[in-house]
């Protein structure tokens, strides 16, 4: 490495240790940047300069082989954000300052990171559950040393039901316990009755996602016998597809409940009149009511809908009406040209039709 790239380097070290002393509560996020890092370029930099906290940055050192993992982790929980969110008014976009400012500097989700809001809420739910995912995954493919398939499974079955437990079933237990090391900090280490609440809170949100995870674990088998019968059957556990588990989480996201911004001894619901009703540790919770991002707000970072494209016949999310916020919508006629009726000539090329289509676009005024 040359001197210019090494005094980069430190300068960007030194920036870095800035942030983490005038914004300690906001880094805890900044790992979630790794997800949209160029590959390789973690594990060339190292542990000690990534925008890690202390704690994520001594685990990091104690076990660098998980580095590819939790990259892995937080590009699969940036990918279903955006593909859950693809068609509503917040749509889970990456600030542009996080793409264009130095690693980690600026909160890869800006505003949402820090409200407490429902979006807040998802953010940290998929995360940590991308995290499990990609932990347990790299666990079973036996890319690590110190985990590999659930052995608590490995004897065992039903002998009257003619199945018995083998193959290899996923360690999802490993992949929560490394989430929860990684992803969550101490209450007693931060200060002042807000930072508290929003930091129980995404404790809280962090463990709902590691929870939708096992909720969705499945059983697959195998059949083994004569002539293709099914006298004995081999089964083991799996974890379900990312996909499936983010259709969870937005269902939760859905259903989620607003807590008190005061804590107690726990963690109450805002409602005085339903807080007898119990929270479960997989639903998702709140503390502040979302802003409807239907007008850009510089100074929060809310881009707006403006310039969106929707769906015209949609009752959706995704529909004009909604999407554009009342506001209606501007129609502009898109020309496609593409290659069409390909046929193979002896010998030896293709000859195609050039076809052009017309196609309706709308966006939001």
């Amino acid at each position: 490495m040359d001197r210019a790239a090494l005094l980069g380097l430190a300068r960007l070290c030194a920036l870095w240790a800035a942030l983490l002393v005038l914004f300690p509560y906001g880094a805890q996020g900044n790992w979630m940047w790794l997800g949209i890092a160029s590959f390789g370029v973690p594990e060339k930099l190292g542990c000690a300069n990534l925008p890690l906290n202390s704690r994520q940055k001594e685990l990091c050192k104690r076990k660098p082989y998980l580095l590819p993992s939790i990259r892995e982790g937080a590009r699969l929980g940036i990918q279903e954000c955006r593909s859950q969110f693809r068609h509503e008014r917040w749509n889970c976009m990456i600030t542009a300052a996080a793409t264009t400012a130095p690693m980690g500097a600026s909160p890869l989700f800006g505003y949402e990171l820090s409200s407490g809001t429902k979006e807040t809420a998802f953010i940290y739910a998929v995360m940590a559950a991308g995290l499990v995912h990609s932990v347990t995954r790299s666990c079973s493919a036996g890319n690590m040393t110190e985990c590999s398939c659930d052995t608590t499974l490995q004897n065992g079955g039903s002998a009257s039901e003619g199945w018995h437990w083998g193959g290899c079933s996923d360690d999802v237990q490993y992949g929560m316990w490394f989430s929860r090391k990684f992803l969550d900090f101490p209450i007693r280490n931060t200060t002042g009755k807000e930072n508290k609440v929003l930091l129980a809170m995404n404790l809280h949100n962090n463990e709902a996602g590691r929870q939708a995870v096992a909720k969705l674990m499945s059983v697959d088998c195998r059949c083994h016998g004569v002539s293709g019968s099914c006298a004995v059957k081999t089964c083991w556990k799996t974890m379900s597809s990312f996909e499936k588990i983010g259709h969870l989480l937005k269902d939760k996201y859905e259903n989620s409940i607003q807590i008190s911004d005061k804590i107690k001894r726990k963690m109450r619901r805002r409602e005085k009149d339903q807080r007898k009703i119990p929270i479960h540790k997989d639903d998702l919770l709140y503390v502040n009511k979302s802003p409807n991002y239907c007008v850009e707000d510089k100074k929060l970072g809310i881009p707006g809908t403006q310039g969106r494209e929707c769906n015209r016949t949609s009752e959706g999310a995704d529909g004009c009406n909604l999407l554009c916020c009342g506001r209606g919508y501007n129609t502009h006629v898109v020309r496609h040209v593409e290659r069409c009726e390909c046929k193979f000539i002896w010998c030896c090329y293709v000859r195609c039709r050039r076809c052009e289509s017309m196609t309706d676009v709308h966006t939001c005024k």
